[in-house]
């Protein structure tokens, strides 16, 4: 490699601070393509997001151990060190969530980086509508609680992970965020324009999205889990999440299995 290439990854954002000055950034970007990860940078800038970016898996090992991270993003295929054996180390290491992003040409790197404890699968090239709500609740995090339990169903909102009656239930980012959204408050109707304006940032979203979404979710719970827990749309109003009494006759209980930090 050249000295061009072995430069210090830049940091990029609307923050305060800089490379030097110990601010630390919200998001490591590995991406092999400079031109995509110029592009995804100046997404995630105008979010207010602060983002180191590398090129390669031995840098992104790098930048983990060198930055107080809240979320890593890894493009695959990623070269010198695969996207599997970075999210495997960083978690062993520097703990953080990790998503993975991948065409069809990184689709069995991506793969390997979930089993190997990638919380979320994203699309590459980037969609910063997809990403930065995720970026956006994780920086919210620290006020927040780290676990929630609604009937059966625990969230750790610190690892990204799910659990049905202690039973992992995998959710790609979006649904993960609306679950968790209806468990901060359980049994109240959330209204359709607060919901898209949580998760999407925007009140002006094509009306099947939010429904599909919903739709999904409820399936996974009550159909793929056997959930206890239904998420009932409120004709004019919006969605509520509910739960039957636990630890009744023909009713699981919530389980006792304590939630992972992440």
């Amino acid at each position: 490699m050249t000295p061009e290439e072995h430069r210090p990854p830049a940091i990029a954002g609307n923050g305060p601070g800089g490379p030097d000055d110990g601010t630390s950034p919200d998001l490591l970007l590995a991406e092999p393509d400079q031109e995509l990860a110029r592009k995804a940078v100046a997404r995630f800038a105008a979010a207010g997001l602060r983002t180191v970016v590398c090129h390669d898996g031995a840098e992104a090992l790098l930048e983990a151990g060198a930055h107080h991270l809240r979320i890593v993003l890894l493009g695959a295929p990623l070269p010198v060190v695969d996207a599997a054996r970075v999210t495997d180390l960083i978690a062993r290491l520097h703990p953080v969530p990790v998503l993975v992003g991948a065409g069809p040409d990184g689709a069995d790197e991506a793969t390997a980086a979930l089993a190997a404890g990638a919380v979320a699968f994203v699309a590459r090239p980037y969609r910063a509508e997809e990403i930065v709500p995720l970026l956006l609740a994780r920086l919210s995090d620290a006020d927040a609680p780290k676990s929630l339990v609604v009937g059966d169903i625990e969230l750790d909102a610190a690892g990204f992970h799910v659990y049905v009656r202690g039973r992992s239930l995998q959710l790609p980012v979006r649904e993960f965020l609306l679950l968790r959204y209806l468990m901060e408050r359980p049994n109240r109707v959330i209204s359709r324009q607060e919901l898209t304006k949580a998760l999407w940032g925007t009140e002006k979203l094509d009306s099947n999205t939010l429904t599909v979404h919903v739709r999904r979710v409820r399936s996974k719970l009550q159909e793929g889990a056997g959930s206890c827990c239904t998420i009932d749309a409120i004709r004019g109003l919006g969605y509520r999440l509910e739960s039957a009494p636990t630890g009744s006759a023909g009713t699981p209980s919530a389980p006792s299995r304590p939630i992972r930090s992440g």
